[in-house]
């Protein structure tokens, strides 16, 4: 009787026990739909890029609308996350929605003034709306970094295009 308790509460403690995936910190399942939302949208925005390389920019853009939809899902699991914003700000941009794109890199910006992706992309969106001088702004903030963001922005500033 008492090895027909103990089997019970066995089972009982196999199946009500929570599993965890690796890396989610053991806290929660929840760990890993943020990290899903926000990896699945970069896979999204890669492929979006390859695209836009070989000159498929009307597919690219399916692919930065369908980032733009799990980035939403990540931003509101984690809000006022710089690197999501970031990409909100950057595919927004990418579909041709500079109002929004503008908004969520300032936004980010608020949390992390020196964000080096912010940075370049919002400057490059000031490109893209022809505000040069608020592009060179970005620029200083870069300024000091030695990075690749600094030598792109820079380089869509000297050539003021609308590249971007």
């Amino acid at each position: 009787m008492i090895k027909k308790y103990f089997y019970i509460i066995l089972i009982s403690f196999f199946l009500i026990t929570p599993t965890y995936s690796a890396g989610s910190g053991g806290d929660s399942n929840e760990g890993v739909k943020k990290l899903d939302n926000y990896k699945f949208a970069t896979r999204q925005i890669k492929k979006a890029k390859k695209l836009e390389k070989k000159g498929k920019t009307d597919k690219a853009k399916k692919y930065y609308k369908k980032a733009i939809t799990y980035l939403l899902k990540a931003n509101a699991e984690k809000p006022a996350d710089p690197d999501t914003l970031n990409y909100l700000g950057f595919t927004h941009r990418k579909v041709g929605n500079f109002k929004d794109a503008e908004i969520y890199y300032l936004v980010g910006l608020e949390i992390d003034p020196t964000h080096k992706g912010i940075n370049e992309y919002l400057g490059e969106l000031y490109v893209n709306t022809n505000r040069i001088e608020k592009a060179k702004e970005r620029l200083k903030v870069l300024e000091g970094c030695n990075c690749e963001e600094f030598k792109e922005l820079q380089a869509a500033t000297n050539q003021g295009s609308s590249k971007y």
